[in-house]
């Protein structure tokens, strides 16, 4: 390597004046020139690691630390080389923001399968925000960072984004039985899910400090079948219901049309026997229930796993991390972008209905029943 790439470091800090750096790596690019007694500034809300030779060698807290061989054991065996203590030692190090950052948002990009025990089958989005800290500087660099110059809170949000999600998803299946007690259970599951959470988290030297669940939602006709179901509970069956309407329906005609609506109630009262009994001998097929599309909105099967209008995969196996298509299990390459697609774990298969889930998940995406 030619002189002119040589930087020699003297005096080694970082401001983050962005708030969103969580590494920031000095020098950015190659390994820099450190004099013997350079001075490392290290702020109350960072801590550096020093490495040589691709290892971490030492780790520094705050305050102001000068580069010698009573700080850095390791210059010790260095400096006994034949070039003693006039030349430069070429390493990097990395400083940390060990700052607390708020605001990580996580959401189901794509509906998650949960079995309701009143509604069955429910496909259910989710949103909500959290907060991480980096707890241990040197495991956080060495599996997430590498070598990058500069390592942001976007370059992760992604990927703990489907960490969260996946566990959502498990979570979920495991503590609720139903959508109907779902309102006072907000602060419980937000709890167990940020416990849950913590492995997967700490596996990277970072800490899960809070999450929260902002909202669960249900499609549209699952959110009009529990308003019919809180109605449902003042009656002993549907029939009740609908008796319940149509007297409504009446009395809201007699209202409007006067005398001649009383009349007409009066009728329709008289008849009201005789059609409950017709309607139950007569009754109306229930239609397929079905759900929208996410990229076409067409109305297709909730069973479905493609969309038969524009082929859209419905049950995601896996995202390409640069553009977000939804790929195959085996897929290889994007066939959007072409990027290289991250190897994973292998895919937990269902014993129920054969799909193919995120590792280590416990229920399925597709059918929800227990993996």
């Amino acid at each position: 390597m030619g002189t002119d790439n040589i930087v020699f470091l003297e005096v080694i800090e970082w401001f983050d004046e962005s708030g969103k750096e969580i590494v920031h790596r000095i020098p950015e690019s190659g390994s820099g020139e450190i004099k013997y007694g350079a001075q490392l500034i290290v702020r109350e809300s960072q801590a550096a690691v020093f490495f040589y030779n691709g290892k971490a060698c030492d780790a520094f807290g705050c305050g102001r630390h000068t580069l010698t061989t009573a700080n850095i054991p390791i210059l010790t065996k260095l400096l006994s080389m034949p070039w003693g203590f006039t030349s430069p030692l070429r390493a990097e190090v990395y400083l940390v923001n060990m700052k607390v950052f708020p605001d990580f948002k996580w959401g189901t990009r794509d509906p998650v399968a949960f079995k309701d025990s009143e509604l069955g089958l429910v496909r259910l989005r989710a949103f909500g925000i959290f907060n991480v800290r980096v707890l241990q500087p040197v495991l956080f660099i060495n599996s997430l960072v590498g070598t990058q110059g500069v390592y942001t809170t976007q370059e992760i949000a992604d990927y703990l984004n489907r960490v969260v999600v996946s566990r959502f998803n498990d979570y979920m299946g495991e503590n609720l039985d139903s959508l109907l007690n779902l309102p006072r259970q907000y602060d419980a599951l937000s709890e167990g899910l940020a416990k849950r959470l913590q492995d997967d988290f700490t596996r990277f030297g970072l800490g899960l400090q809070q999450l929260y669940i902002n909202s669960i939602t249900p499609p549209t006709e699952v959110q009009k079948a529990i308003d019919d179901k809180s109605r449902l509970a003042l009656f002993d069956d549907l029939n009740r219901l609908t008796q319940m309407k149509a007297a409504m329906a009446m009395e809201k005609a007699a209202a409007s049309r006067g005398e001649a609506g009383a009349g007409l109630g009066m009728g329709m009262g008289m008849m009201m026997p005789a059609m409950f009994a017709e309607s139950q001998k007569k009754g109306e097929p229930v239609p397929a229930p079905t759900i929208a599309c996410p990229k076409c909105q067409q109305a297709i099967p909730r069973e479905a796993k493609f969309c038969p209008q524009c082929g859209h995969h419905l049950l995601i196996f896996i995202q390409c991390a640069q553009c977000s298509k939804n790929l195959s299990p085996d897929a290889k390459f994007c066939s959007r972008c072409g990027s290289p697609v991250e190897q994973k774990s292998p895919a937990a298969k269902c014993t129920h209905c054969g799909a193919e889930n995120l590792p280590n998940a416990t229920y399925c995406n597709q059918c929800g029943e227990r993996i």
